[in-house]
């Protein structure tokens, strides 16, 4: 007689095995099982490959558009900073802060023949804006420094160029929030600009932004000797929300201070938003795989009714029938569970080779960089998504097997006893 304590376990596991991979078993149930157990391989494999897909394409939004973005902005919250070189240098013998450029920054329209783009224009200082961003590394044409040699000169995006039809030597129309008094009327203020360079990071900015030098930029968006602000750069991109903090703390009222998941929180915060109704999706998939172990166990058990009478008849207690068959369903899960991260894992970390065998089999080019900003499939695996998925589709798996082995706890050995 199986003992009521620890061995319980013990004879439950051994015969859930047994049940799990019996030669003798109904055909039909084996096939069941094997479609069962092929779902949970499909679903955990697709939620591992897609979650670290979307972590690749978080990881390049996030670089490309922090190179070009600053770490943080620190803000007059009057009309502007005028002793702005003063402020610098405070800034700048702060802890944990290497670089603060001055800028001015406003949304304009462009217009080059009948093609007219809004705009974000910002004005900046070539030399100083090296310290705080990468746009003068990701200059394709011309140079940033160019916009200090001659003024009303203008660097633009190369999507935003493209859009607007121009080339580094044409010139474009720019017309700015502001208003113009002239003997004729009031008039939006308007001037025309030559475009000396363009610059290209791969990502949304190149199909809106805009430079000008600070001078230039005085004189169209603000009043000389004015600025809207600094953009700093700390010492860790990811400690900088910490880092601005305190040292708004430390300037006061007079000054607004902002970190880049501030400016840019809506952006990655939409992206984490993809990410989770992405993950619930295929979740779904994983779930339906789980919940077709029922159906494997109900027809399990409807299989082994004087298996389970002849265990009662010996000793066996309900929760002991009950755990045989928890058991019985695990195993197909774990199984199905160890299969699908395994096979997820191997997709995840091989997608770019795959998709490149795939644009050399078919002769097509998946990404084609004139139309995305990327031409690879990214891909980043991270373990803490693997674990998740796994102990998530374990934990649906053992929801699934409990209804059909509280059944089998439930029948009455006299029943079926009665007939043999």
């Amino acid at each position: 007689m199986p003992p009521s304590s620890g061995p319980v376990a013990h004879y439950a596991t051994f015969i859930g095995l047994r049940y799990s991979f019996s030669r003798k078993r109904n055909r039909f149930t084996s096939v069941i099982s094997m479609v069962s157990m092929l779902g949970m391989v499909i679903g955990v494999a697709s939620l591992i490959a897609v979650l670290s897909v979307m972590n690749g394409f978080a990881g390049e939004l996030r670089g490309r558009i922090l190179s070009l973005v600053p770490h943080g902005y620190v803000e007059a919250r009057d009309q502007g900073i005028e002793e702005w070189q003063g402020l610098r240098d405070q800034l700048l013998t702060y802890p944990g802060i290497v670089a603060a450029s001055p800028y001015i920054s406003d949304k304009v329209i462009l217009g080059s023949g009948e093609m007219l783009r809004g705009a974000v224009l910002t004005a900046i200082d070539p030399g100083m804006e090296r310290g705080v961003s990468q746009v003068a590394g990701s200059m394709v044409s011309g140079s940033l420094d160019g916009l200090d040699a001659e003024p009303f000169t203008v660097v633009l995006g190369s999507a935003l160029a493209r859009i607007l039809r121009v080339q580094p030597g044409d010139q474009v129309d720019v017309t700015v929030p502001r208003l113009t008094v002239t003997p004729l009327g009031i008039f939006p203020r308007s001037k025309r600009l030559t475009v000396i360079g363009q610059f290209e990071v791969g990502a949304q900015p190149d199909t809106y932004q805009a430079y000008v030098s600070l001078i230039t930029g005085q004189k169209l968006l603000g009043s000389p000797g004015l600025v809207d602000g600094l953009q700093v750069k700390t010492v860790d991109l990811y400690g900088a929300p910490e880092i601005l903090a305190d040292l708004g703390a430390t300037l006061g009222r007079d000054y607004r201070v902002l970190d880049w998941s501030q400016t840019q929180g809506s952006l990655f915060s939409a992206v984490k938003l993809e990410k989770l109704m992405v993950s619930l999706l295929l979740l779904s998939v994983v779930a339906v795989a789980a919940f077709n172990i029922v159906s494997t166990l109900v027809m399990s058990v409807a299989e082994k009714r004087r298996d389970i009478a002849v265990l009662r008849t010996m000793g066996a207690r309900a929760a002991g029938v009950m755990a045989i068959f928890v058991a019985h369903g695990l195993v197909l899960a774990v199984v199905g569970v160890s299969l699908g991260a395994l096979l997820g894992v191997l997709l995840a970390s091989s997608i770019s080779g795959i998709t490149g065998f795939v644009e050399g089999l078919f002769g097509v080019k998946l990404f084609d960089p004139a139309v995305y900003f990327i031409s690879v499939l990214p891909s980043e695996l991270r373990w803490t998504d693997v674990v998740a998925v796994v102990l998530a589709s374990l934990l649906l798996s053992l929801l699934a097997t409990l209804y059909p082995a509280w059944r089998a706890s439930r029948i009455s050995p006299a029943e079926v006893l009665r007939y043999e």
